[in-house]
Order: C-alpha cells, then structure tokens, then sequence
C-alpha cells in the first residue's frame, strides 16, 4: 500500500560534475533529500537557509555521506527582500554559473502575520520570496543554458485564488487557505516564466511532492495529529523529493517546460492554475510590489 501510494521515482542516471544547484530550505525535509541527491551526482550543491547553523550540519552531513565537499551553506531568509538580494549579489559574485534552481522552501499554515516588507508570510516567502530570487539569478541561469528550475507547489493549489484585493490577507484571512493561494500562485508563476522563457534554454516546471512527513505541519496541532495518525499513508521526505529531481534532471523533458508534475509525470492542474490572464496580471502585481521593472 506504502508502496502504491509513494509511486513516482527519479530513475535518471544522469551525473552532474562541474554543474552548480541552488535548493533552497535544503536543511531539512525534501529540500535536504534533494540537495543530497544532486550532491550524490557530483554537484556543486548551495544549501540556501535561514537557519545557517542548522545547514551547516545538514552540509556536514551531506559531504559525509556522498563524499562530496561542495556542499556549501549560505544565508537566505525568504522572508526579507534585504536577505534575498544579499543572498543573490554574492552567490553572483561567487559563481559563474547555476543550472539548477530548486525554489522548495516553504511555510504552511501560519497565525497571520508579515514579512519584513510587509507581505502576508505565506505569499511573501512561497510566492514573492522565490518569484524575487529567480528574477535575481535568471540572467546566470540564461548564461548557464540548458538549465532549469523547479518551484514546489502543492495538490492544495486547488483550493486557492488569487485575491488581488486581499493579496495581503488584511481583508480576510484563513491559514489553510493562504497556504492554497500561495502553492496556486507557484503554478501561475511557473507557467507564465516558462513563457517568457521560451528559447531562451532555460526551462521551468512545478511539482507537487506528495504528502510528506516534514517540518511543514509545525504551526499546526491539527496537521500534526493527521500527519502522525495516518503516518502509513505519508511519504518519507527521500520520496517527497522524486518529482523535484525528475524534473531537475530528466533528459528530454524541455518539451514539457510549464507543465506541473506529480508522481513523476504530468499532472492535472486546477482551471484557475491554467488561466492565462490571472498568471500575466499575478507576474506583474508581484513585480509591482517587489519594486521590479515590467517588460
């Protein structure tokens, strides 16, 4: 059952010497099983966290395991813009190149509150935090071409909208819900850069894990009653990371650039998830209020 349930592996063979990957929130849960396996594969591997001691441990870890000493550590907290232009004008400074960009960090079911800019902290760190990050790496991504990056969604991106006069959550506010808005967000997000990217060699896809035992249930009691009392049925976080690396590394699927992923294949997403005109006017709202220029 286990087993039927936890369907969908990587079985690509690729190796990765001399290519760079940035995860981000890689010290723990998926993002760690998938900095471990592009590490496996001879990466040169950025665990980017907020909690840098944490990482460095996991990276200790990490080095121990695959022998691999390019497991670097460096600051990144999602929830400030200062944080993430920091985080991307020395990783810029350091690397010539990146391939991978796994944007996995996440929050879910928060108690209201903000970002240091002031956006609701579930659209601020799962949708603006990586849509700002990818904005600051995509013309090293560009020069890196083919290269890819992959934005963790969720299945829960059908119970969202995308409110754009409640964006914040001042107007109205429910955890559960503006963790679905946010994961629906990543979608249109998704599918709007794979867009914008087309020729550019540079390809984009989002996936959903599938239900796995992290951190993320921390915020709340509910979560981690259901999580422990259907354990059985729960993917281990080497699992949760299947469908990030399939679509990080499998050969031939540039083709499918935009497409969400699930179990390692494509999967169906919900109709506000394919509305053309909400991912245009989300893409330029987001970069409004990041202080972006629009093209």
């Amino acid at each position: 059952m286990r087993k039927m349930l936890s369907s969908g592996v990587c079985t690509s063979t690729i190796q990765l010497p001399g290519k760079v990957a940035v995860v981000t929130g890689a010290n723990t849960g998926i993002g760690k099983e998938t900095a471990k396996e592009l590490a496996q594969r001879g990466a040169r591997v950025y665990l980017a966290c907020r909690d840098v001691q944490k990482g460095e441990l996991v990276a200790r870890e990490i080095q121990i395991v695959t022998g691999n000493q390019q497991v670097l550590v460096r600051k990144l907290d999602l929830a400030d813009t200062k944080s993430i232009r920091a985080f991307a004008k020395d990783f810029l400074a350091e690397e010539k190149h990146l391939h991978i960009l796994i944007n996995n960090a996440g929050v879910m079911m928060c108690p209201y509150s903000k970002t240091a800019d002031g956006f609701e902290m579930h659209m601020g760190v799962n949708h603006l935090g990586h849509f700002l990050l990818t904005h600051l790496l995509l013309e090293k991504l560009k020069e890196s071409a083919p290269s890819r990056v992959v934005n963790v969604s969720s299945l829960a991106h059908h119970l969202g909208r995308i409110h754009f006069h409640n964006l914040q959550g001042e107007k109205f506010y429910s955890a559960g819900l503006a963790y679905c808005h946010s994961k629906l967000a990543n979608i249109l997000f998704t599918q709007e850069l794979a867009r914008r990217l087309k020729g550019s060699g540079v390809t984009t896809y989002s996936v959903h894990p599938g239900t796995v035992n992290s951190e993320l249930v921390r915020h709340s009691s509910f979560m981690k009653w259901m999580w422990w009392l259907f354990s059985f049925f729960i993917k281990t976080p080497q699992e949760g990371a299947q469908t990030s690396l399939y679509c990080a590394l499998t050969e031939g699927l540039e083709i499918l650039s935009g497409h969400h992923f699930s179990d390692c294949r494509v999967a169906w997403v919900s109709a506000q998830a394919r509305n053309e005109t909400i991912a245009r006017r989300l893409w330029d709202v987001s970069c409004d209020l990041l202080g972006i220029p629009m093209d």
